[in-house]
């Protein structure tokens, strides 16, 4: 019975220890976070998107907001055609990589697609973007300042000549 109760307060205190944070590694991503927070807000505008011959333009919302404490940023974008058929919708967590040079970011799309990406801080930018196996690449630049989000995405067959396919300019409204 004693080898028991000392082998069950043992399990409680490694589980334990397992769920404690370091408050240095916590504080080190939101300075990381720093970074990318004037991506916060509630943001509102326009755009286009390239589908193969068919160019489609959009209204609608992004939404950022810091979670955690400063350790994420929760993005929800609605996009909706003249018509007001939402063509796209994407919830997304974006936050610090453990080497702390830049971040994750993970999406989740209206059409059940959903994958991890990279996410840089490059000069005045941020760029993120992913590889389609035996296609090609796509990355995205979006440029911020305290009033404007200008957005690109671009698609390469071999990672050298690059075709823009998205634009959106949103504004801050909040």
């Amino acid at each position: 019975m004693k080898t028991l109760i000392l082998t069950t307060l043992a399990f409680c205190l490694l589980v334990n220890a397992g769920f404690g944070q370091d408050p240095a590694a916590a504080d080190a991503k939101r300075a990381q976070m720093k970074k990318i927070e004037k991506l916060a807000g509630q943001w509102r505008g326009s755009g286009w998107i390239q589908r193969g011959p068919q160019r489609e333009t959009f209204t609608g919302t992004e939404t950022v907001q810091s979670k955690l404490d400063g350790l994420a940023l929760l993005v929800e974008g609605t996009f909706a055609n003249p018509a007001g058929k939402i063509i796209h919708q994407t919830l997304a967590v974006l936050s610090p990589n453990d080497k702390l040079n830049g971040y994750v970011f993970t999406t989740y799309l209206l059409n059940g697609i959903s994958s991890v990406q990279d996410f840089q801080v490059i000069g005045d930018h941020f760029e993120w973007g992913f590889p389609i196996p035996n296609v090609g690449q796509v990355r995205y630049t979006i440029k911020v300042d305290d009033v404007t989000w200008f957005e690109i995405g671009e698609f390469s067959r071999d990672g050298k000549t690059w075709a823009k396919n998205f634009e959106m300019k949103i504004d801050r409204v909040k």
